[in-house]
């Protein structure tokens, strides 16, 4: 069993989701183990960014982007799935300065994937 902390970001949305939904997120962070984490079919993805390994828990309409830290899990982000920022995380763009973003041609071949739908 692992400790958890959390990001400034990531506290604010846990703050503002309903108490049964922090409940069920507090209660899948809190039962993730060693193995969990190194296993290949527990719905737990795993990305590199910057050296680090980060790992993404899907919870119904949330992503929960986490790093292991020694005996910690810390919570980087908490975003809501298909999102802006939950795309720019998962494609290892910058977050922090969205006016970046038009300058990444996958941006846009995103947004020409979406009106092909």
């Amino acid at each position: 069993m692992f400790q958890v902390t959390f990001s400034d970001q990531s506290l604010s949305v846990l703050n503002s989701l309903p108490q049964a939904d922090q409940l069920s997120l507090m209660e899948k962070l809190s039962s993730m183990t060693k193995d969990i984490l190194t296993g290949s079919d527990t719905g737990i993805g795993r990305f590199q960014r910057n050296g680090k390994v980060f790992y993404r828990l899907r919870l119904e309409e949330l992503r929960v982007y986490f790093e292991k830290i020694n005996i910690a899990l810390h919570c980087h982000f908490i975003l809501h799935k298909n999102s802006l920022n939950d795309f720019l995380v998962r494609n290892k763009m910058p977050s922090s300065d969205e006016a970046v973003l038009e300058n990444h041609q996958s941006f846009w071949d995103y947004l020409e994937s979406l009106a092909k739908k």
